[in-house]
């Protein structure tokens, strides 16, 4: 809405991003005034700025680069000694890296005079924004940001006017030129396609990847080089090259790895090539033009629409509500930032408020455990895993409640002074006020988005459910998001099977059926266990065909029915279409990789009935989670 509204009023110029323009950056320069790259990511402007120089006259031994790091201090120390007594171009790159040896660049370029240095002396620095950046610097040099265009759109112009595809040699110089065309636009688009997909948040990529145009730039290469070796189109190698190797290296996420094959196993195939009618999306908006002149690509890109709909990236139409709830939060994030946390006008009211939310919480929290009462009436048994699992999420939770209520308790002693008020507690009170889960508590807990009074009461909605445990036996159905470490009641679960059957734990896999609601749960099933909790992200389950269908327009989640898990033999488990649907934490998605290749927000990977191709829903971005946001 704003890009239109700015459009209309202003024009075209205000919304689409200017090209990068080096010559006219290099034409306000001199010799002792620094070009600054601001570096952002996804953006790497080196390659650009060797071409640069290749044109200047300043290629090969009359350009030298260094990355700064721990040591290399003197090497570039030395090799700005050589440029400036000689005249040649010297690139520092990522200035932020090497803090300790700023304040000696800072010197070194407050100390160059024209008389003394070269004229012909250049000194290209990049950087991220970083607060040990020299200011001196900054103020007096060339500032420039190559920052990736936002859109699909101008991330397809940005390729096309970018090295090597911008060369006309290049661009025609391929033995099969039809199938090197239309694959490299196929390649170009995946590229945007791979950047764009971040706007989404976890439906794109469960982490954030900075794709950037080394990938493209290597890619188009390979491609071109593969092609002039080869009679047959090699779509297998190529593929390979590009999704596993150059873009797929980044991948660090198993489930992130899937998507990324999938998204390029539609632009990187026989049908773009073959078939004259292939379209990228639903819509047919998007496709590879016919074989042409390099400008005929450029002016079928500008006729693109500006603002790219879910369905290009294979996505539901619900994605742009996600993506628009993402940025309004990010906004919202950053203002609450800007607030301060020390004292001021009123602080006795927020004092006041402070110890009144704080004495609520209290309030509400039950006692903590008796983990030997529980052990005495739960003792561990070999046929019986869950009373091993009943107590040690008693005593992860004793660990976190012991934790809120201390922090609680001190910070009212802090507000009457009769403690000092450390920043812990400072930290602690800021984030009561603007209703966040304090760090400290996060640091013991569970994974949760959920703001302070939506946390306090699934806080306690879980104690309650180990609570009811303790007192009634175990539960005919498992709340499965209610457990702190899910992943052992799940090993429990196995285990169980393995020792009633005596079959080995490592030959077991699970099975689910999804339970109809007129379920008789009144009792637990012979095998396995009933669980429920969880919640559909990126689609729904239709209960009348028991599979999963797309999302209820405007509806984000779903709520999904109970499931048995049901051990068994991995040879055992039938053959059915199926979506390998992953189950997490969290709606973030993204945790910390821990020693099993999983993120710590992973749960399972959940075989569930679908009357679709698995692709359709990896590229949804389909997922369950064990809790919402709200």
């Amino acid at each position: 809405f704003v890009q239109s509204f700015v459009r209309n009023n202003l024009g075209p110029t205000y919304v689409e991003p200017p090209p990068f323009d080096l010559p006219g950056s290099f034409a306000d320069s001199s010799n002792i005034t620094p070009l600054i790259f601001v570096l952002s990511p996804g953006a790497d402007p080196l390659a650009a700025l060797m071409k640069f120089a290749d044109d200047q006259g300043f290629g090969g031994a009359k350009m030298s680069s260094l990355s700064l790091g721990q040591g290399q201090g003197p090497i570039a120390m030395k090799m700005l000694e050589s440029a400036i007594k000689q005249g040649t171009w010297v690139v520092l790159q990522n200035c932020h890296l090497s803090v300790s040896w700023m304040p000696t660049l800072e010197k070194i370029c407050g100390d160059l005079v024209p008389d003394t240095t070269h004229s012909d002396f250049r000194l290209w620095l990049t950087s991220y924004p970083s607060p040990a950046f020299p200011i001196p610097i900054l103020q007096n040099g060339v500032k420039m940001t190559n920052e990736p265009p936002k859109g699909l759109k101008m991330n397809l112009v940005r390729s096309y006017l970018a090295d090597p595809i911008c060369d006309s040699e290049f661009f025609n110089s391929c033995k099969q030129p039809q199938s090197f065309k239309k694959l490299l636009f196929g390649l170009c688009f995946f590229h945007a396609t791979v950047q764009e997909r971040r706007q989404f948040g976890p439906l794109g990529w469960n982490i954030p990847y900075e794709f950037n145009e080394t990938d493209l730039r290597i890619s188009v290469q390979q491609l071109h080089m593969f092609l002039n070796q080869y009679e047959e189109l090699p779509i297998d190698a190529v593929s390979y090259l590009t999704g596993e190797c150059n873009y797929g290296g980044r991948v660090t996420d198993s489930h992130d790895r899937r998507v990324i094959i999938g998204i390029l196993e539609n632009y990187y195939n026989h049908d773009i090539v073959k078939d004259p009618d292939y379209k990228f999306s639903e819509s047919g908006k998007y496709y590879a033009p016919k074989d042409g002149e390099y400008d005929s690509y450029l002016e079928y890109i500008k006729s693109l629409p500006i603002l790219a709909k879910p369905e290009v990236f294979n996505m539901h139409a619900n994605a742009d509500i996600t993506k628009d709830q993402k940025e309004t939060n990010m906004l919202f994030d950053s203002i609450l930032q800007t607030e301060g946390t020390g004292g001021g006008g009123g602080s006795g009211d927020k004092d006041e408020m402070l110890y009144e939310v704080s004495g609520g919480i209290i309030a509400k929290l039950p006692k903590s455990f008796d983990t030997e009462a529980a052990l005495r009436k739960y003792p561990t048994a070999y046929k019986q895993s869950m009373n091993t699992v009943l107590v040690q999420e008693m005593g992860r939770f004793n660990v976190l409640l012991d934790c809120v209520r201390a922090s609680l308790i001190n910070l009212q002693k802090a507000i009457k002074g009769l403690v000092v008020m450390s920043q812990e507690l400072e930290e602690v009170s800021h984030a009561v006020i603007i209703g966040k889960i304090p760090e400290l508590w996060m640091s013991k807990s569970y994974p949760s988005l959920k703001p302070l009074g939506s946390y306090v009461n699934d806080l306690i909605q879980r104690l309650n459910f180990l609570q009811d445990w303790y007192d009634d036996g175990v539960p005919n159905v498992f709340w499965l998001s209610g457990f702190y470490f899910t992943q052992a009641f799940i090993t429990g679960v196995k285990q169980n099977y393995a020792r009633k059957y005596t079959i080995p734990i490592d030959t077991l896999s699970f099975d689910y059926d999804v339970m109809s609601e007129d379920i008789d749960t009144s009792k637990p099933p012979d095998d396995g266990a009933y669980v429920n909790g969880l919640f559909v992200d990126g689609a729904r389950w239709c209960r009348e065909k028991n599979t999963f269908a797309e999302s209820t327009p405007n509806v984000l989640f779903d709520t999904m029915p109970m499931i048995w898990m049901r051990p068994m033999k991995k040879l055992d488990i039938p053959d059915a279409p199926i979506y390998w649907c992953p189950v997490y934490k969290t709606s973030e998605r993204r945790g910390v990789l821990s020693t099993t290749g999983h993120s710590t927000n992973f749960v399972i990977d959940m075989r569930l009935s679908s009357d679709k191709p698995e692709m359709h829903w990896v590229l949804r971005g389909l997922a369950l989670l064990c809790q919402l946001d709200d």
